[in-house]
């Protein structure tokens, strides 16, 4: 059969002239239904193509405009970070500047002794009496040591307080702890009753570095 009979035959002599068609034996159907055939094994391959293909390209297209703007993000932080180098080269100057004079200030071995006597002098220029002060077993952190003075001292609301701030303005670091006052009866010194007995853990510490550096001086 032609294309050109094709066209003078309707639709029911179409379809079933198709009915009729021998699928044993291929090569003796029509050019008409031949070219039908080849047009629908052409869509069916462009489908499973664009299926098979086309979708898994999208999705590794998808996948890839993800970690681009992953990425870009990444080149965002790090221009604004080289862009602020100097910045922060200027804060590390500052911070081992400031390290550096907070290191000086722990006492070393040596200077502990002078402390402690610079702590008894600032209690008595505040009025107050000492009954304890000696220095506890050194406790050892990451980069520092820890050196616990324990103090007892008999005197006033007043003095206690002037003695606070004096230990706090001392140019080592001294840190204050635990405090506890409680009456400590009625006795007199100088004329004047003195009601309250006042207990506290002081700590001082000591860079680990200072031991190296005492030892190679």
């Amino acid at each position: 059969m032609k294309f050109s009979e094709l066209k003078d035959m309707d639709v029911s002599e179409l379809f079933a002239s198709l009915r009729d068609l021998d699928f044993q034996d291929v090569g003796s159907w029509p050019a008409f239904a031949k070219g039908l055939v080849a047009l629908l094994v052409f869509a069916l391959a462009l489908f499973l193509g664009y299926k098979f293909s086309i979708i898994a390209l999208n999705e590794e297209l998808e996948s890839a405009e993800q970690k681009e703007v992953a990425l870009l993000k990444q080149l965002e932080v790090k221009a604004e970070r080289a862009y602020n180098l100097e910045d922060y080269r200027a804060q590390l100057e500052d911070m081992e500047e400031t390290f550096g004079s907070l290191l000086k200030r722990l006492p070393r071995d040596t200077e502990v002794p002078g402390l402690l006597e610079d702590i008894s002098h600032t209690g008595i220029g505040s009025g107050l009496e000492f009954n304890r002060i000696e220095l506890g077993k050194e406790s050892k952190k990451e980069f520092y040591a820890e050196l616990p003075i324990q103090i007892a001292v008999k005197g006033e609301y007043h003095g206690f307080g002037s003695f606070v701030s004096s230990v706090a303005a001392l140019p080592r670091i001294v840190t204050l702890h635990d405090f506890h006052v409680r009456p400590a009866g009625k006795e007199s010194r100088g004329g004047e009753e003195v009601a309250l007995m006042m207990n506290i853990s002081a700590k001082t510490y000591r860079y680990a570095g200072n031991e190296q550096s005492g030892n190679s001086q």
